[in-house]
């Protein structure tokens, strides 16, 4: 085999080998862009409301709750959600009786002084706003496999600020784990799936 031919067969390898790459980048941004799905997952909360009543997972059987866990500080992702939450509940009407918006708090000794009836209320009066132990809190998050953490911050309230996962939660009437929504998720498109769903 002359030079020459050796070359073009470098050369088609190399081409092939930009096609595969290509087409696992698309693969892979494909399904980091789709909805996140569990299966079979049942993801469970036993916590006081803002009245001191324990609310459970399972009371809301026969609902589909729309689950997001942040804290009342929170500068921008926490509030964008609720804002998004309070346009689905308002763009679902009637249908809005079927579905039940929970914001459990990963910061509830501080959110509980601050009013987390208030803050929620402020958004939307469905959202129903959960603030227990830290025990509590910890079973909950873990069992909706998401994260939250405390971390340092001179310029925040209290000198400390909060981590967490930013998605919101779809849970099935039946408890199963359906899907993820997340942050950024125009309210328009998580009133179609919604309303799909109903």
């Amino acid at each position: 085999m002359n030079l020459r031919k050796i070359r073009l067969a470098l050369w088609g390898a190399v081409g092939l080998a930009a096609i595969a790459s290509g087409a696992l980048y698309l693969q892979s941004r494909q399904q980091s862009s789709a909805p996140a799905v569990i299966g079979s997952l049942q993801p469970e909360f036993d916590l006081p409301d803002t009245n001191g009543k324990q609310r459970t997972s399972a009371e809301f059987r026969g609902k589909y709750l729309l689950v997001f866990f942040g804290f009342t500080n929170c500068p921008d992702v926490c509030p964008t959600t609720m804002t998004e939450v309070a346009d689905v509940m308002d763009a679902l009407g009637a249908d809005a009786a079927r579905v039940q918006p929970i914001f459990i708090s990963i910061d509830p000794v501080r959110d509980t002084e601050l009013g987390l009836g208030e803050y929620v209320g402020m958004f939307h009066p469905s959202i129903l706003g959960l603030a227990g132990s830290e025990a509590q809190t910890k079973a909950a998050a873990e069992s909706f496999r998401i994260h939250f953490s405390r971390e340092a911050d001179p310029n925040a309230p209290d000198g400390y600020t909060m981590s967490h996962s930013p998605a919101l939660y779809l849970v099935g009437p039946d408890g199963e784990w359906l899907r993820q929504y997340g942050y950024g998720t125009p309210a328009a498109e998580i009133t179609q799936d919604l309303q799909e769903r109903l």
